[in-house]
């Protein structure tokens, strides 16, 4: 019961588990890897235009993109996840809107149905993606069916896409596939990203951002 108030494993009756990927709680994969998120997020700003309207999945590399927007460029801001509307909310420089729903606490947000259909209010410059496995065979994989869905709308109404991805994500196994290679626009990774991933990546026609831990873009 302890260790499971601490998010370190699942209780399950007659016992516990080790958490898979997928269970960890927001709030602590919030707290892991911070610098390598930052890196990323930084280089991710070079995707981003003044003006734009983008969309902020759920998850704690956007939670950091998030952190790290300007305050110059005008942009508009639609999002599902609450970390990243708490970290914005009382920015006067840009405008917020906050997708509705149940809220699901492994996930960090709403992706329910009726967050699905609030989507189609809008039209994205670029949505950037909350991704939780990659790998050349499986494409982008998640944990959640409802996450999943709300994933798949959203690239629908995105001119294009984005996913910042940390090393600790290539090659996890996950159950749901969310889409191939080629659903994401532009993926930005850590430099240490297998090579036999990178070309797949360009074979699939994506766009590919490697970043050192300088911050170093190639």
């Amino acid at each position: 019961r302890a260790l499971a108030a601490e998010g370190l494993c699942k209780r399950v009756y007659g016992g516990a588990l080790p958490l898979q990927a997928g269970d960890r709680p927001v709030s602590l994969r919030n707290t892991e890897a911070q610098g390598q998120k930052q890196v990323l997020a930084q280089a991710a700003l070079a995707l981003i235009a003044p003006g734009q309207t983008l969309f902020l999945d759920t998850g704690s590399t956007n939670l950091a993109l998030a952190q790290a927007l300007p305050d110059d460029m005008d942009l508009r801001i639609v999002t599902n996840s609450l970390p990243v509307a708490a970290a914005l909310m009382e920015r006067g420089d840009l405008w917020l809107y906050v997708i509705g729903g149940v809220v699901k606490p492994g996930v960090g947000g709403c992706v329910d149905a009726g967050a699905v259909a609030e989507l189609q209010n809008f039209r994205f410059d670029r949505a950037f993606l909350g991704a939780c496995a990659l790998s050349s065979e499986d494409g982008l994989m998640g944990f959640d069916m409802e996450d999943l869905r709300f994933k798949r709308s959203l690239m629908a109404r995105s001119s294009q896409t984005a996913a910042l991805l940390t090393t600790a994500k290539i090659g996890l196994r996950a159950p749901f596939r969310i889409g191939p290679l080629s659903a994401v626009s532009t993926y930005v990774m850590e430099a240490d990203a297998p090579a036999t991933l990178c070309e797949a990546l360009r074979a699939a026609g994506s766009e590919l951002c490697l970043v050192n831990a300088l911050g170093a873009a190639r």
